[in-house]
């Protein structure tokens, strides 16, 4: 590393220390254009909800306006007047606003991986700058905490209960893949059999990737399951604060705290609710109160039995994720008080 390549390293280390004093003002502009998105979107009719073809909501243009509104004024008063308990409380409110509003945005990230395009750009892009927002918001509620130490802790594993959670979020997907892999491989469950899911899937816009994956019998839903499995043991390890040996060049290195965090977080925001709530209407559909659409399948039955497959297979690793990064983060914070450094191990 050159002298100059130091020097920026080390000015951009000292302004990175210092989030407490900008963050704030950064999450001022990201509110004024955040408005100003929505007021675009209302005074133009463009809807920010796709329906499967039909128009979207283009009202939500207007409640972006207010969000973003509001968060102008709470994030402007903190710069004024310094974090308040109760700004404190309208940060995080609006937080969850936020936040709800970026629901999904991790399905948007999956299509594009396997090559497909979003439902709706406009809508993609209303969930990143929400996505944004909270994580800015966040920040600024919690800019008023002591800062934090230089000591780096020692990788360490997550308590016992964490660790259940990760294994309740690794079980409950068992299910789910056993399903997919039955597909993939050409058998019949839930009364559909692997040619007649591949033909649903290229009949709703599947990508290339998608398809090729499928002909291969390697469902990519399957497939990210496990990436998602790795990631919650990687955040309940002490191989997922420590690069461990296998990773060649990077073995031994301290994992960036954003790398695991960001997916987990992201993951936790859209599997979690959407989980929750499609258990919840899987109850009410077996107990007869609402009536389940069978949608491609040939029964109401089929798609309830393949719902409750992977609702709770989403619900659970959801929640165990929000767990999982939870430890994480609370692990991998720098101590007040002289620690001990990170060895050169990483240990599993």
């Amino acid at each position: 590393m050159t002298s100059g390549e130091r020097t920026v390293k080390t000015l951009w280390s000292a302004w990175w220390r210092r989030w407490p004093h900008w963050v704030a003002r950064a999450t001022v502009l990201w509110a004024v254009l955040y408005a100003g998105f929505g007021l675009a979107c209302a005074l133009s009719g463009t809807a920010l909800i796709y329906h499967g073809g039909g128009s979207g909501a283009s009202g939500l243009g207007w409640a972006v306006v207010v969000v973003g509104v509001v968060a102008v004024s709470v994030s402007g008063a903190v710069v004024v007047y310094g974090l308040r308990p109760a700004l404190r409380v309208m940060l995080w409110v609006v937080c969850g606003l936020a936040g709800i509003t970026a629901f999904s945005l991790l399905m948007d990230v999956i299509t594009l991986l396997f090559g497909q395009g979003v439902d709706s750009r406009v809508s993609a892009v209303n969930k990143v700058l929400a996505a944004v927002g909270a994580v800015l918001l966040a920040a600024t509620a919690r800019s008023g905490r002591l800062p934090a130490g230089t000591a780096v802790r020692a990788p360490s594993a997550a308590p016992r209960f964490v660790q259940l959670a990760a294994w309740a979020g690794t079980l409950a997907f068992v299910p789910y893949a056993a399903m997919k892999f039955v597909w993939a491989s050409g058998g019949t469950f839930g009364g559909m059999s692997g040619a007649e899911v591949l033909a649903v899937s290229e009949r709703n816009g599947a990508s290339g990737v998608f398809l090729a994956l499928e002909s291969w019998g390697l469902d990519p839903t399957a497939l990210l399951a496990v990436l998602g499995v790795f990631l919650l043991w990687g955040l309940v390890r002490p191989w997922g604060q420590v690069f461990p040996r296998w990773t060649l060049f990077l073995g031994g290195r301290r994992v960036p705290r954003w790398l695991p965090l960001v997916p987990a977080w992201l993951g936790a925001a859209t599997l979690a609710p959407y989980g929750v709530v499609g258990v919840g209407y899987l109850f009410l559909a077996t107990a007869g109160v609402v009536t389940m659409r069978r949608g491609d399948f040939h029964s109401s039955g089929d798609a309830l039995l393949v719902g409750w497959i992977g609702m709770v297979a989403f619900a659970v690793y959801g929640i165990a994720l929000i767990v999982a990064a939870r430890s994480y983060w609370l692990r991998t914070r720098r101590a007040c008080r002289t620690g001990v450094l990170i060895g050169s191990s990483g240990g599993a």
